[in-house]
């Protein structure tokens, strides 16, 4: 990859692909291709065809994909599963067949074993039961790890997969119904905080444990495995450290300046108890995470309170 690549960043205008594309222009690529959904729906697989047939990227980051929390995951699961299918296998396939040098897959770390040991490294993968709440967005992505890996096993071809943890920062979904755990949290604090309410009430016991990445960490972790990462084995993208969701909650409440108290609900789903990436890997060759995560938290709200 140089700094004239045709890069193609598919999923552009979501939190990972936005980041990935400020990454870039930050390091001088200058070639980047992006299209809105109205200009390129990845659900067309003709569609998809044509634009790779017509641009010709030499380089494709698959960020694009329906993303949600529990609710969403287990309101739609047919949707999750089918809508994640049908994008990852346009993008991936055209990829292949007009000649992309190298494509970047994002997956998730939800395509680990609900109760993997901890910290999950890459060998987890297929090792145990997923977790239920979201096993169909989890069981398109690890189609999608396959489908890349199976590519390179037959054909050649340069296509790699990496595997964030928790993401949260710029761009992110604030939806209630939708979102993800810090997201949820940054805006019931902050409007708790605006209606002057005693209490912030939050999902689950506070107990299990999360491991959080600011996006433009995992972009720069992006830009780095295609400047220097060619296997077909997973590669994880986290921080190598892990909160309770009472702490990252206690951390959201300073950071916003709440002061009331936090309600947990025990009668809702705590989810995965754990889960946080065995970072040994991607260390290893040399790239570590930037942005300590009240500092990212406050990033996040600033970003929040610039689109309210």
């Amino acid at each position: 990859m140089n700094k004239d690549s045709k890069i193609f960043v598919a999923g552009h205008r979501g939190m990972a692909g936005s980041a990935v594309v400020r990454c870039l222009q930050a390091k001088g690529y200058h070639h980047l291709i992006v299209r809105t959904r109205a200009e390129l729906n990845l659900l067309d697989g003709a569609a998809v065809k044509a634009f790779f047939d017509t641009e010709r990227p030499d380089i494709v980051v698959d960020a694009a994909a329906r993303v949600g929390g529990i609710i969403a995951n287990s309101e739609k699961p047919v949707e999750f599963l089918v809508e994640n299918l049908t994008i990852q296998n346009n993008v991936i396939c055209a990829a292949a067949d007009y000649g992309v040098h190298k494509l970047l897959f994002l997956g998730s770390s939800c395509i680990y074993p609900k109760l993997a040991p901890q910290p999950i490294s890459e060998s987890s993968l297929l090792t145990g039961a997923l977790e239920p709440t979201n096993d169909a967005y989890a069981i398109a992505k690890i189609a999608g790890i396959r489908l890349c890996q199976a590519y390179a096993e037959e054909y050649g071809k340069n296509f790699i997969s990496a595997m964030p943890t928790n993401l949260y920062g710029p761009n992110d979904n604030f939806d209630l119904r939708t979102s993800h755990v810090l997201p949820a949290l940054i805006r019931k604090v902050h409007e708790a905080k605006l209606a002057g309410s005693p209490e912030v009430p939050i999902w689950g016991t506070g107990s299990p444990r999360r491991e959080f990445l600011h996006v433009d960490d995992l972009a720069d972790a992006c830009v780095f495995l295609l400047e220097n990462y060619d296997s077909p084995e997973i590669i994880n993208i986290g921080c190598g450290e892990d909160v309770t969701i009472r702490e990252v909650a206690l951390t959201v409440c300073e950071v916003v300046g709440y002061r009331g108290e936090l309600a947990f609900d025990s009668s809702k789903p705590d989810g995965t108890p754990r889960k946080l990436l065995d970072m040994q890997k991607l260390f290893a060759l040399g790239w570590k995470p930037k942005i300590p995560l009240r500092e990212g938290i406050r990033n996040a709200y600033e970003w929040f309170l610039g689109s309210v």
